[in-house]
């Protein structure tokens, strides 16, 4: 028997108490707005190893955040042991690597001159705030050029001593009156002390190496090799090589070839040390599997999870040593199929003791799996995090993760297909206003980013806020996006873009046949690849929609590719374009003179992704040709706009605009 506690006031302190918002469409949009545009409550979350204490990076102003550390069993209110302003420093995640110290990654971007720059740091602090350590190498007068990436924790060991794996990348030392002092670059390997900083080569740098994994208890057993050309650039595939147990001696795994968003090969994600056998990710019947590989000489290669509808895409690891337990899919809903029989049967049932938030994952436990952290959501509650205590049987709840939305009405989201025209079914999410009997309404078509990705069933906060404000939402899952096969996938969404875009149009016209839609009140909303498929579908169908708002857009296919050409990935990029009529066909800007609905666009000013450039040259070409359009920036914000109050303006902005656009 699991029963439920809800907290009391554990994480008062937190919380900004939130009036009751009304979703009535002809209310002001600005209280669901700044209800929607909050970020989550909770960004990141850990569990210390004795299962006492959680550690919780949250919001702290309206784009930095805080790290908290609290014990929820005792009901101890959480205390701020850092914080940062988000302008430009954030942080990303932190761990527990002893009981009293937990070791963390921060995030900086900058701009110089042109060039958009971000780098990451590393470094431990104790769980009362004091002790700070940089653990990422310093760079001196004698490094000869400087490296963004500050490393990443490999390992925490689990020897209670605080000793982690750091992978880390080597610059090589030279100085003008002495000789080279350090030769040693490329992804190296180090042990550390994270209270005297002292540390211990465990894997020698290479130049071309460009990822490891351990076991998940100090040994490290696979190595990625991706050669970098003459030029620069990086090679299209990584050759992987793992050890044999007690070996020093590196033997070929696989290759792992990068095709323009999808991949061929055996792709390694994590080490079993007691089975010893390595799990990763590889082609069956057209479909992403889950495999396992023997580590022992012998390359015995095991089918452990296939799916005939959709790719394995999820691997569940769980607890400090990162123990495989499983694997998920996405067909209509995502779903674990647990190889651990203890855990498949607990989270059926938890997903009965809390109804509404089917969705439950693990996401950390203490050192000898006696507690859990997890999470639990669904499409009409933004989920919260609990601790699970096996042998008292309780669950505790830790903190929600939208605490602005607690007296929102929130739509449910239902899984739906609708036929392109060439017949072929689109699988597509469906959100319709509370209360609404789904005909004669104002409605969005929202295709995803990536395009190598997919829209999933759950809690989504830009779909929802259009709900609250009366609108239909259909989220489609054109060809072009990834979860479903290499056939679905085809080239990708922008060397397909044609069969992309097509279907995303026809989920417009679908919404009209159907009488889902009111005739004359149709728009298209998308971000990042959603937002060049909303422009491109004014392009291929300029009366189809009567308003086009896209977020951080890509719009011209061949000024997009140069934004990458002095990054070491730029030979993948040519090769998700590609060359040829498609790309000038397909972009925005090109084509900006055949679209006739009103565009509204936004974009933050740091984005890496899609850097602002594309959505001012979209500016430019539409005023030139006389279209009516308006841009948003936003200063010092990337791709994801991680901003309460520039998504709470984004969102009252595009409400606005649509009203006005759609005669509402």
């Amino acid at each position: 028997m699991i029963r439920t506690v809800k907290s009391r006031a554990l994480f008062a302190a937190l919380l900004v108490t939130a009036m009751p918002v009304a979703a009535n469409a002809q209310q002001s949009a600005a209280p669901l707005a700044r209800a929607f545009g909050a970020r989550e409550g909770v960004s990141q979350i850990s569990l210390s190893p004795d299962g006492s204490r959680v550690a919780l990076i949250v919001p702290a102003g309206t784009r930095g955040n805080a790290l908290m550390v609290a014990d929820p069993a005792k009901g101890g209110m959480p205390v701020a042991i850092m914080q940062t302003s988000g302008n430009p420093e954030r942080l990303i995640s932190c761990q527990w690597a002893t009981t009293d110290r937990l070791v963390c990654r921060a995030y900086v971007t900058t701009r110089n001159s042109n060039l958009i720059e971000g780098y990451t740091r590393l470094f431990a602090i104790d769980a009362d705030g004091g002790n700070f350590k940089l653990i990422t190498a310093r760079v001196n007068e004698r490094s000869l050029y400087f490296h963004g990436d500050g490393g990443h924790i490999l390992d925490l060991t689990g020897d209670g001593k605080g000793n982690v794996l750091v992978a880390r990348q080597y610059v090589p030392e030279s100085s003008i009156d002495r000789v080279v002092q350090r030769n040693d670059e490329g992804l190296g390997v180090e042990r550390v002390d994270l209270k005297s900083l002292q540390r211990r080569p465990v894997e020698r740098a290479k130049r071309d190496a460009v990822e490891y994994i351990s076991d998940g208890v100090g040994t490290v057993r696979i190595m990625g090799v991706r050669p970098t050309a003459g030029t620069g650039y990086s090679a299209s595939a990584i050759n992987y090589f793992y050890r044999k147990p007690d070996s020093k001696t590196w033997e070929p795994l696989s290759k792992l070839e990068l095709l323009g968003g999808r991949f061929k090969g055996f792709n390694p994600y994590a080490v079993d040390p007691k089975l010893n056998v390595v799990f990763g990710f590889d082609d069956h019947n057209g479909r992403q599997a889950l495999w396992k590989i023997a580590l022992d000489g012998t390359m015995k290669r095991d089918l452990v999870l296939a799916s005939t509808q959709v790719d394995v895409d999820g691997l569940i690891s769980i607890g400090r040593h990162r123990r495989v337990v499983g694997a998920s899919i996405a067909t209509d809903f995502r779903r674990p199929e647990f190889f651990d029989t203890e855990l498949a049967a607990l989270s059926k049932a938890l997903g009965k003791a809390l109804p509404k938030q089917p969705l439950v994952s693990f996401t950390d436990a203490s050192t000898d799996e006696s507690k859990l952290l997890m999470f639990a959501g669904g499409d009409t509650h933004p989920g919260a995090f609990y601790l699970f205590d096996k042998q008292s049987r309780k669950l505790a709840e830790v903190l929600p993760v939208r605490a602005d939305l607690a007296d929102v009405p929130l739509a449910t989201m239902k899984a739906i297909t609708f036929p392109a025209a060439d017949g072929t079914k689109i699988p597509a999410y469906l959100t319709l206003p509370v209360n609404s009997d789904g005909k004669n309404l104002p409605a969005i078509v929202m295709p995803h980013g990536g395009p190598s990705a997919r829209d999933e069933w759950g809690f989504d906060w830009w779909a929802q806020f259009f709900a609250a404000r009366g609108f239909a939402v259909l989220q489609p899952n054109f060809r072009g996006s990834a979860g479903y096969g290499s056939d679905w996938f085809a080239d990708n969404g922008f060397r397909s873009w044609k069969t992309a875009i097509g279907d995303v149009n026809d989920a417009g016209r679908w919404l009209q046949s159907s009488g889902i839609a009111r005739h004359g009140k149709l728009a298209i909303v998308g971000w990042s690849y959603g937002g060049y498929a909303a422009l491109q579908s004014g392009v291929v169908d300029p009366d189809l929609y009567k308003a086009v708002i896209a977020v951080a857009p890509v719009t011209d296919l061949a000024a997009w590719k140069q934004e990458f050409f002095e990054r070491s990935n730029y030979p993948q990029v040519l090769q998700m374009v590609g060359d040829g009529p498609h790309v000038r066909e397909g972009s925005p800007a090109q084509n900006a003179a055949a679209i006739r609905a009103p565009v509204l666009m936004f974009h933050g000013d740091l984005d890496q992704n899609v850097e602002i450039e594309e959505s001012r040259l979209m500016d430019r070409a539409l005023r030139s040709a006389g279209k009516s359009v308006e841009l948003v920036e936003y200063k010092g914000l990337a791709h994801s706009l991680d901003d309460s109050a520039a998504r709470a303006d984004m969102l009252e902005r595009s409400d606005a605009f649509l009203r006005k656009s759609l005669g509402l």
